[in-house]
């Protein structure tokens, strides 16, 4: 029997006397694709951060072709060719891309001068690899999440990793980078790198893997080659119970119109914008990113300014610009990056949720700590958020249940609209599960809702109707009835990628 290319044996890390793994093992063989499997707090990230060199296990090993290494140590996990690429980047957000890809590692041309047309020739070649046309100057910062992520990707395939550890790589991107990844992500196995695949999509874990593991609670529960497993089956092991599939629900819109958009423009970023939400429906935004559908979203709240058109709300026109505005008129947004603009994470549970009632939530003019607190633990228990306490840090919850406090932080304020952009990224199964639940009960009691989604099955299972728009327009609306996977796309690519 040949020595697997990884083994890991009897992996266990514990964070202050709790248990983040207990006796993990499994093993990667050379030019797999293993999914790692399982809900937010099931041990994924810290066996990854073990594997990577990030944190120390407090027991077990780790074998790279069948010989020890001493896990804990990054220098280590990279000599050995082990390399991560992790869900939420700690790139240098301030400096450009070339900077990011070479980071500690850069090329020289003597021992203190850099050899900068190298490293951007270099760059621009892993670029293009992954069909990205970003501006490799330009800092991060100003950059999409998923060029960011673009960013990340490239700096992973500079090192020439034997093992990539890839967590949520295609959170932040569309349909078609998506396949651009899938693309790399298969060649790369041609040439017999090994794949650690993470993700919260089931869909691509099928189409991808040759072998899952699934953890739940800190423990492995099974390794199984993908085609012995149903998706039924995948997620009943990963949850520990089954999530039975319901049928989408009948929609709940009305005819009265809450929302009404005619004509935004704003210059460089999307153009004549019309369309209306009513009371009680949930409407779906497409798109490939960078298609304008988050800036249209910034327009509408009122963080970005529109050159022109009009937002109005039951038929009062709003200022432009104006966030506060938009929210003494009834307009919530809840941002594609959570971690970044939804919540402040160092802040606790309870504090994010009162953030955007702050001095309103009063007994007589001082600040009542006792319907502060009822706000809270109504919203904990509405949105089945699972923390410790209210006290806790937000950047001590799992990525879904920070998902439902920055959805929870808005429903303070009893919006009329919502807007949703990417709801779901980087969640389990069982949080969207609840998230979609927590979306439909909203447009039942009458919320008009938008969401914004590069998950097209999440598209389609929650909206009434869905626009598609194509480089800063809207290219077509759908009916339930009419929308499909192909017919969303035929909207969503150019011509010459349609023609493709």
């Amino acid at each position: 029997m040949s020595t697997p290319f990884l083994k890991i044996n009897n992996l266990s890390k514990s964070y202050d006397g709790v248990r983040a793994l207990t006796d993990v093992s499994f093993s990667i063989e050379a030019g797999e694709i293993h999914a790692l499997m399982g809900e937010n707090g099931a041990g994924k990230s810290t066996l990854i951060k073990c594997l990577s060199g990030v944190v120390r296990p407090n027991a077990g090993e780790v074998l790279v072709d069948g010989s020890p290494i001493q896990p804990g140590d990054i220098r280590v996990a990279e000599s050995a060719g082990i390399l991560a690429l992790h869900q939420e980047s700690t790139a240098f957000s301030h400096l450009g891309a070339v900077v990011n890809i070479f980071v500690g590692r850069e090329p020289r041309r003597a021992a203190w001068l850099l050899d900068r047309p190298r490293m951007q020739r270099e760059a621009q070649a892993l670029m293009d690899r992954l069909g990205e046309k970003i501006d490799l100057k330009r800092p991060l910062e100003e950059l999409s999440l998923a060029q960011r992520q673009m960013v990340g990707i490239a700096r992973a395939l500079s090192h020439q990793s034997r093992l990539l550890i890839m967590d949520e790589p295609t959170a932040s991107l569309s349909a078609r980078e998506t396949q651009t990844l899938f693309r790399i992500i298969r060649q790369l196995q041609k040439e017999g790198t090994s794949i650690l695949y993470i993700s919260h999509r089931l869909e691509e874990v099928f189409e991808l893997a040759d072998r899952v593991t699934i953890l739940r609670d800190g423990k492995l529960v099974e390794t199984r080659p993908i085609g012995d497993v149903s998706r039924n089956d995948l997620v009943r092991l990963m949850v520990g119970r089954d999530l039975l599939a319901e049928e989408s629900p009948a929609s709940a819109a009305t005819d009265r119109v809450v929302l009404n958009v005619d004509r935004l423009t704003r210059q460089g970023a999307f153009k004549n914008i019309s369309f209306s939400l009513r009371a009680g429906e949930v409407v779906g935004l497409s798109g490939l990113v960078g298609a304008g559908r988050s800036e249209v979203a910034a327009s509408i709240f009122g963080v970005d300014r529109a050159d022109s058109g009009t937002v109005t709300v039951e038929g009062a026109a709003l200022k432009p610009g104006s966030v506060q505005t938009a929210i003494k008129r009834g307009i919530a947004l809840v941002p594609e990056d959570r971690q970044r603009q939804g919540l402040v994470l160092p802040l606790s549970v309870a504090s994010n949720l009162l953030l955007s009632v702050l001095g309103s939530v009063k007994t007589g003019i001082f600040r009542s700590a006792a319907k502060e607190n009822a706000l809270v633990q109504e919203a904990l228990r509405d949105l089945l958020v699972k923390a410790a306490s209210p006290a806790v840090a937000a950047n001590t919850l799992s990525g879904g249940n920070q998902q439902k406090l920055a959805l929870g932080k808005w429903l303070a304020i009893s919006p009329r609209v919502l807007i949703l952009d990417e709801p779901t990224r980087g969640v389990d199964v069982g949080a969207k599960a609840e998230i979609y639940k927590i979306v439909q009960k909203l447009a039942r009691n009458g919320m008009a809702t938008l969401i914004i989604s590069s998950d097209l099955p999440e598209i389609l299972a929650l909206s009434d109707r869905i626009l598609v728009m194509r480089e800063g327009v809207i290219s077509g609306e759908l009916s339930r009835v009419q929308a499909n996977e192909e017919a969303i796309l035929a909207l969503a690519l150019p011509a010459e990628g349609i023609a493709a």
